[in-house]
């Protein structure tokens, strides 16, 4: 017989399970503003580094909107609708399924940071530059940093010009960012993840494939390992 192992779950995690289920089972409307995070702490009664978290995976999903100075509404509608089916993802996907996919999205990657090092314009590596500039701001709300270093991955199979595998990470988006979502710290703490893609980038700039597939795989296997965690 074998059975699966049971899933080792975070204060992190619970937290997110609990503010996404009050605001669903209380059918909160969009914009609503959320208690304070002073109140949450106590209510909660967890730490504000998790609480902070918490918050930035919840807003990463769509399912709040943290605006500064102002406090933590519920997300817009649109958001709502569109992320019921990650949040579901986010929270019921195994570990052990979320590394397969993290391998799947790995072997696929280094291949295609291979041929965007053959293949690269001028204008291509403008954009990828552009992209991981605005990843230097350590101030960059969570999603807002999710979503553009998914883009410099995507730019990067766009670039290598497999069609068939631009569909198949498209196909796996969901899984994808809900890996992103478990395993990438804040900007501000990212410092090993910026330097990974600066690394990627420096290699498709100098039309090295050796290197950006070296690149790319070491940063993939950083993925993996803090997964393993």
């Amino acid at each position: 017989m074998q059975l699966e192992a049971i899933e080792r779950r975070t204060t992190v995690d619970l937290v997110v399970d609990r503010l996404a289920q009050v605001i669903k089972d209380q059918k909160l409307a969009a914009g609503s503003r959320l208690p304070g995070e002073h109140e949450l702490v106590e209510q909660l009664q967890v730490s504000r580094p998790v609480l902070r978290e918490a918050l930035a995976r919840l807003q990463s999903l769509g399912l709040v909107d943290i605006q500064r100075g102002r406090g933590t509404f519920v997300g817009d509608a649109n958001s709502l609708a569109n992320c019921v089916r990650l949040l579901r993802s986010a929270v019921t996907i195994s570990p052990q399924e979320l590394l397969s996919y993290a391998e799947l999205r790995s072997a696929i990657e280094v291949q295609a940071a291979r041929q965007a090092a053959q293949k690269a314009t001028a204008d291509d590596i403008e954009a990828l530059s552009s992209l991981l500039k605005q990843l230097d701001d350590e101030d960059l709300p969570y999603a807002e940093a999710l979503e553009i270093d998914f883009r410099f991955h995507r730019k990067l199979l766009e670039i290598s010009g497999n069609v068939l595998m631009q569909n198949l990470m498209e196909v796996i988006y969901e899984f994808v960012l809900t890996q992103m979502v478990r395993t990438t710290p804040t900007q501000r703490e990212n410092q090993l993840g910026r330097r990974l893609h600066k690394d990627i980038l420096r290699a498709v700039r100098d039309h090295n494939p050796d290197t950006a597939e070296h690149a790319m795989r070491k940063h993939m296997q950083a993925v993996i390992d803090r997964m393993a965690i």
